[in-house]
């Protein structure tokens, strides 16, 4: 975060893209706003553990602090989209239950936020723990204000994508070239990679208005400049197919 007014000053911005801002306290806001945010994100987590080892507080003192966020972003109209982290399992207590993952999701609706992000943060979810987490979710925040963040870890995010879709969920966040981690779980890859979701929703008739092509010129791009192994499956496919 050291960096974001910075990064802010220099992007070229595109009417009707936003470009959030991680604002973990009210200083943090400020900072942000100053810097010309026009939305920010709130990150709490649904285990303890992770809570504490992350952001050194429990969920309930992590909301406390979101709280102001939260009423100062309104004063301000800028939108704030909240986070809620290991719904689907925790690097140190395992198994999470979805009552917990839902409790958090709903304090957070509750503060304003316009939508709730669930992320599995290592990666370790299946396609039916992520319907059992999203139907306990939808019971307390309504199911077109969920959005689902699947690491890849295991594999399972796109499987966990189209568990989600069948239930309703509208929004995923993901990642070019698959690019970001955990560094609290072993073997933790990054979001699921952009180029594979584009991919899955143009077989399915999901019109995204992305060109995949391009999307993946750009995930190997962007992978040449960190010197990281292209992570897309679909994007490598695509390019050795066009090699041809």
């Amino acid at each position: 975060m050291a960096d974001h007014t910075e990064v802010l000053e220099r992007i070229r911005r595109k009417p009707g893209v936003d470009y959030p801002v991680l604002a973990p306290n009210l200083k943090g806001f400020e900072a942000a706003r100053a810097a010309g945010a026009t939305e920010v994100a709130i990150f709490a987590a649904a285990s303890e553990s992770f809570s504490r080892r992350n952001i050194n507080c429990s969920i309930a003192e992590s909301l406390e602090r979101f709280r102001p966020v939260a009423q100062a972003a309104r004063e301000h109209g800028i939108k704030v989209r909240g986070y809620v982290s290991c719904v689907l399992g925790c690097p140190y207590e395992g198994e999470i239950a979805p009552a917990r993952v839902a409790e958090v999701a709903a304090a957070l609706y509750e503060m304003g936020c316009y939508e709730i992000s669930l992320g599995d943060t290592i990666g370790t979810g299946t396609a039916q723990k992520t319907k059992t987490m999203i139907a306990a979710c939808a019971k307390r925040v309504p199911i077109d204000k969920l959005a689902g963040h699947y690491h890849d870890t295991y594999g399972q995010a796109l499987a966990n994508i189209y568990a989600s879709l069948e239930l309703g969920v509208p929004t995923f966040d993901a990642s070019i070239a698959g690019l970001g981690g955990c560094p609290y779980a072993a073997g933790a890859t990054g979001n699921v990679a952009t180029e594979d979701v584009v991919y899955m929703l143009d077989g399915l008739g999901v019109r995204t208005g992305i060109d995949l092509a391009r999307l993946v010129d750009i995930g190997q791009w962007i992978s040449g400049v960190l010197k990281r192994e292209y992570g897309s499956k679909a994007g490598k496919a695509l390019a050795a197919k066009r090699k041809r």
